[in-house]
């Protein structure tokens, strides 16, 4: 399952992974296997449109709804992206309520040549104190992350379950200061946002999982964001990172943002409505969610795109 030798190898410092993610999509067949040759294809439109990068089996990309030989199948395809863009950076969702199965996967990614890998803490177990945590996560590090690469933790505690604390954080920042990188704040709270600016500053890579915030987070020392409107909006997101290195006015485009994240929130899941509009307003084919997620259903169509149309996503 996980290969033995791969020749595929790049590191890429913690500190140059910045700017704008998308938290992106996994093309399907209709079987719901992944449409391996789909992958490097998504991967450049995303990279055409303005993004730093992508984030390649998180929630968006229904990461947890494949088995392990599939997400290698999906790394190993994402990676041919590289062929038209070197430059465009990849990270992995790597996190399983196994730490075995975890350590593999992370292994894998960097073999293949991610340039980090985001890792939700394990989800089964919700009453998981701060100390097991820090261990799980230790151990990882210690076993499947080289010195100088990056892992990133994931802190979306509605799905996981299990947040990530400021003080857990700070043990891992200061115990793996080569390794542990940053986190995808995906809580949605902007106390959250500004609490880790003021903790952490630039010590920490903060990506902001929710674009309402991306605007707050940058203001709140934050590397960037890694978010599902980025299938959609990437050129706006990618306007408002350059205004914001250029000192100028955020509000306006961070209203545009904050508009499509409302679409996105009014008709979950995300992946089964972002499937649904990649498809109709950029040509791919209409790829399934897995189960058990649906589809968008067929009497939502109609007002999502009247909602897409009105914010000219495209």
């Amino acid at each position: 399952m996980f290969p033995k030798s791969i020749i595929i190898c790049r590191m890429t410092k913690s500190n140059e992974i910045k700017g704008v993610f998308a938290a992106a999509l996994t093309p399907l067949n209709p079987d719901y296997s992944p449409s391996l040759e789909s992958i490097p294809l998504y991967l450049d439109f995303l990279a055409c449109r303005g993004c730093h990068g992508a984030l390649i089996l998180g929630t968006t990309g229904e990461g947890p709804s494949f088995s392990l030989k599939e997400r290698v199948s999906i790394m190993q395809a994402a990676i041919k992206v590289r062929e038209a863009h070197p430059q465009f950076q990849l990270l992995a969702g790597t996190g399983t309520p196994s730490l075995e199965e975890t350590i593999n996967l992370t292994r894998t990614a960097f073999q293949f040549g991610m340039d980090g890998v985001v890792v939700l803490p394990p989800y089964y177990y919700r009453s998981a104190e701060d100390d097991g945590l820090f261990f799980w996560y230790a151990s990882l590090m210690r076993r499947a992350v080289p010195e100088g690469a990056a892992l990133f933790g994931y802190h979306i505690p509605a799905v996981s379950g299990v947040p990530l604390s400021l003080d857990l954080i700070s043990r891992l920042l200061e115990g793996f200061p080569k390794q542990f990188a940053g986190i995808k704040d995906s809580s949605g709270d902007p106390l959250h946002a500004k609490a880790l600016g003021e903790r952490f500053g630039e010590h920490l890579a903060v990506f902001s999982g929710n674009d309402r915030l991306f605007s707050l987070a940058l203001e709140n020392a934050a590397a960037g964001c890694i978010t599902a409107l980025a299938n959609l909006i990437s050129p706006k997101l990618r306007m408002l990172w350059q205004a914001y290195q250029q000192g100028e006015e955020l509000e306006p485009i961070q209203g545009i943002l904050s508009k499509g994240r409302a679409i996105i929130d009014n008709y979950p899941p995300a992946p089964s409505l972002l499937k649904y509009l990649v498809s109709e307003l950029f040509d791919f084919d209409r790829w399934p969610v897995r189960p058990p997620l649906l589809p968008l259903p067929d009497h939502a169509t109609e007002t999502v795109m009247s909602d897409a149309v009105a914010l000219d996503i495209t």
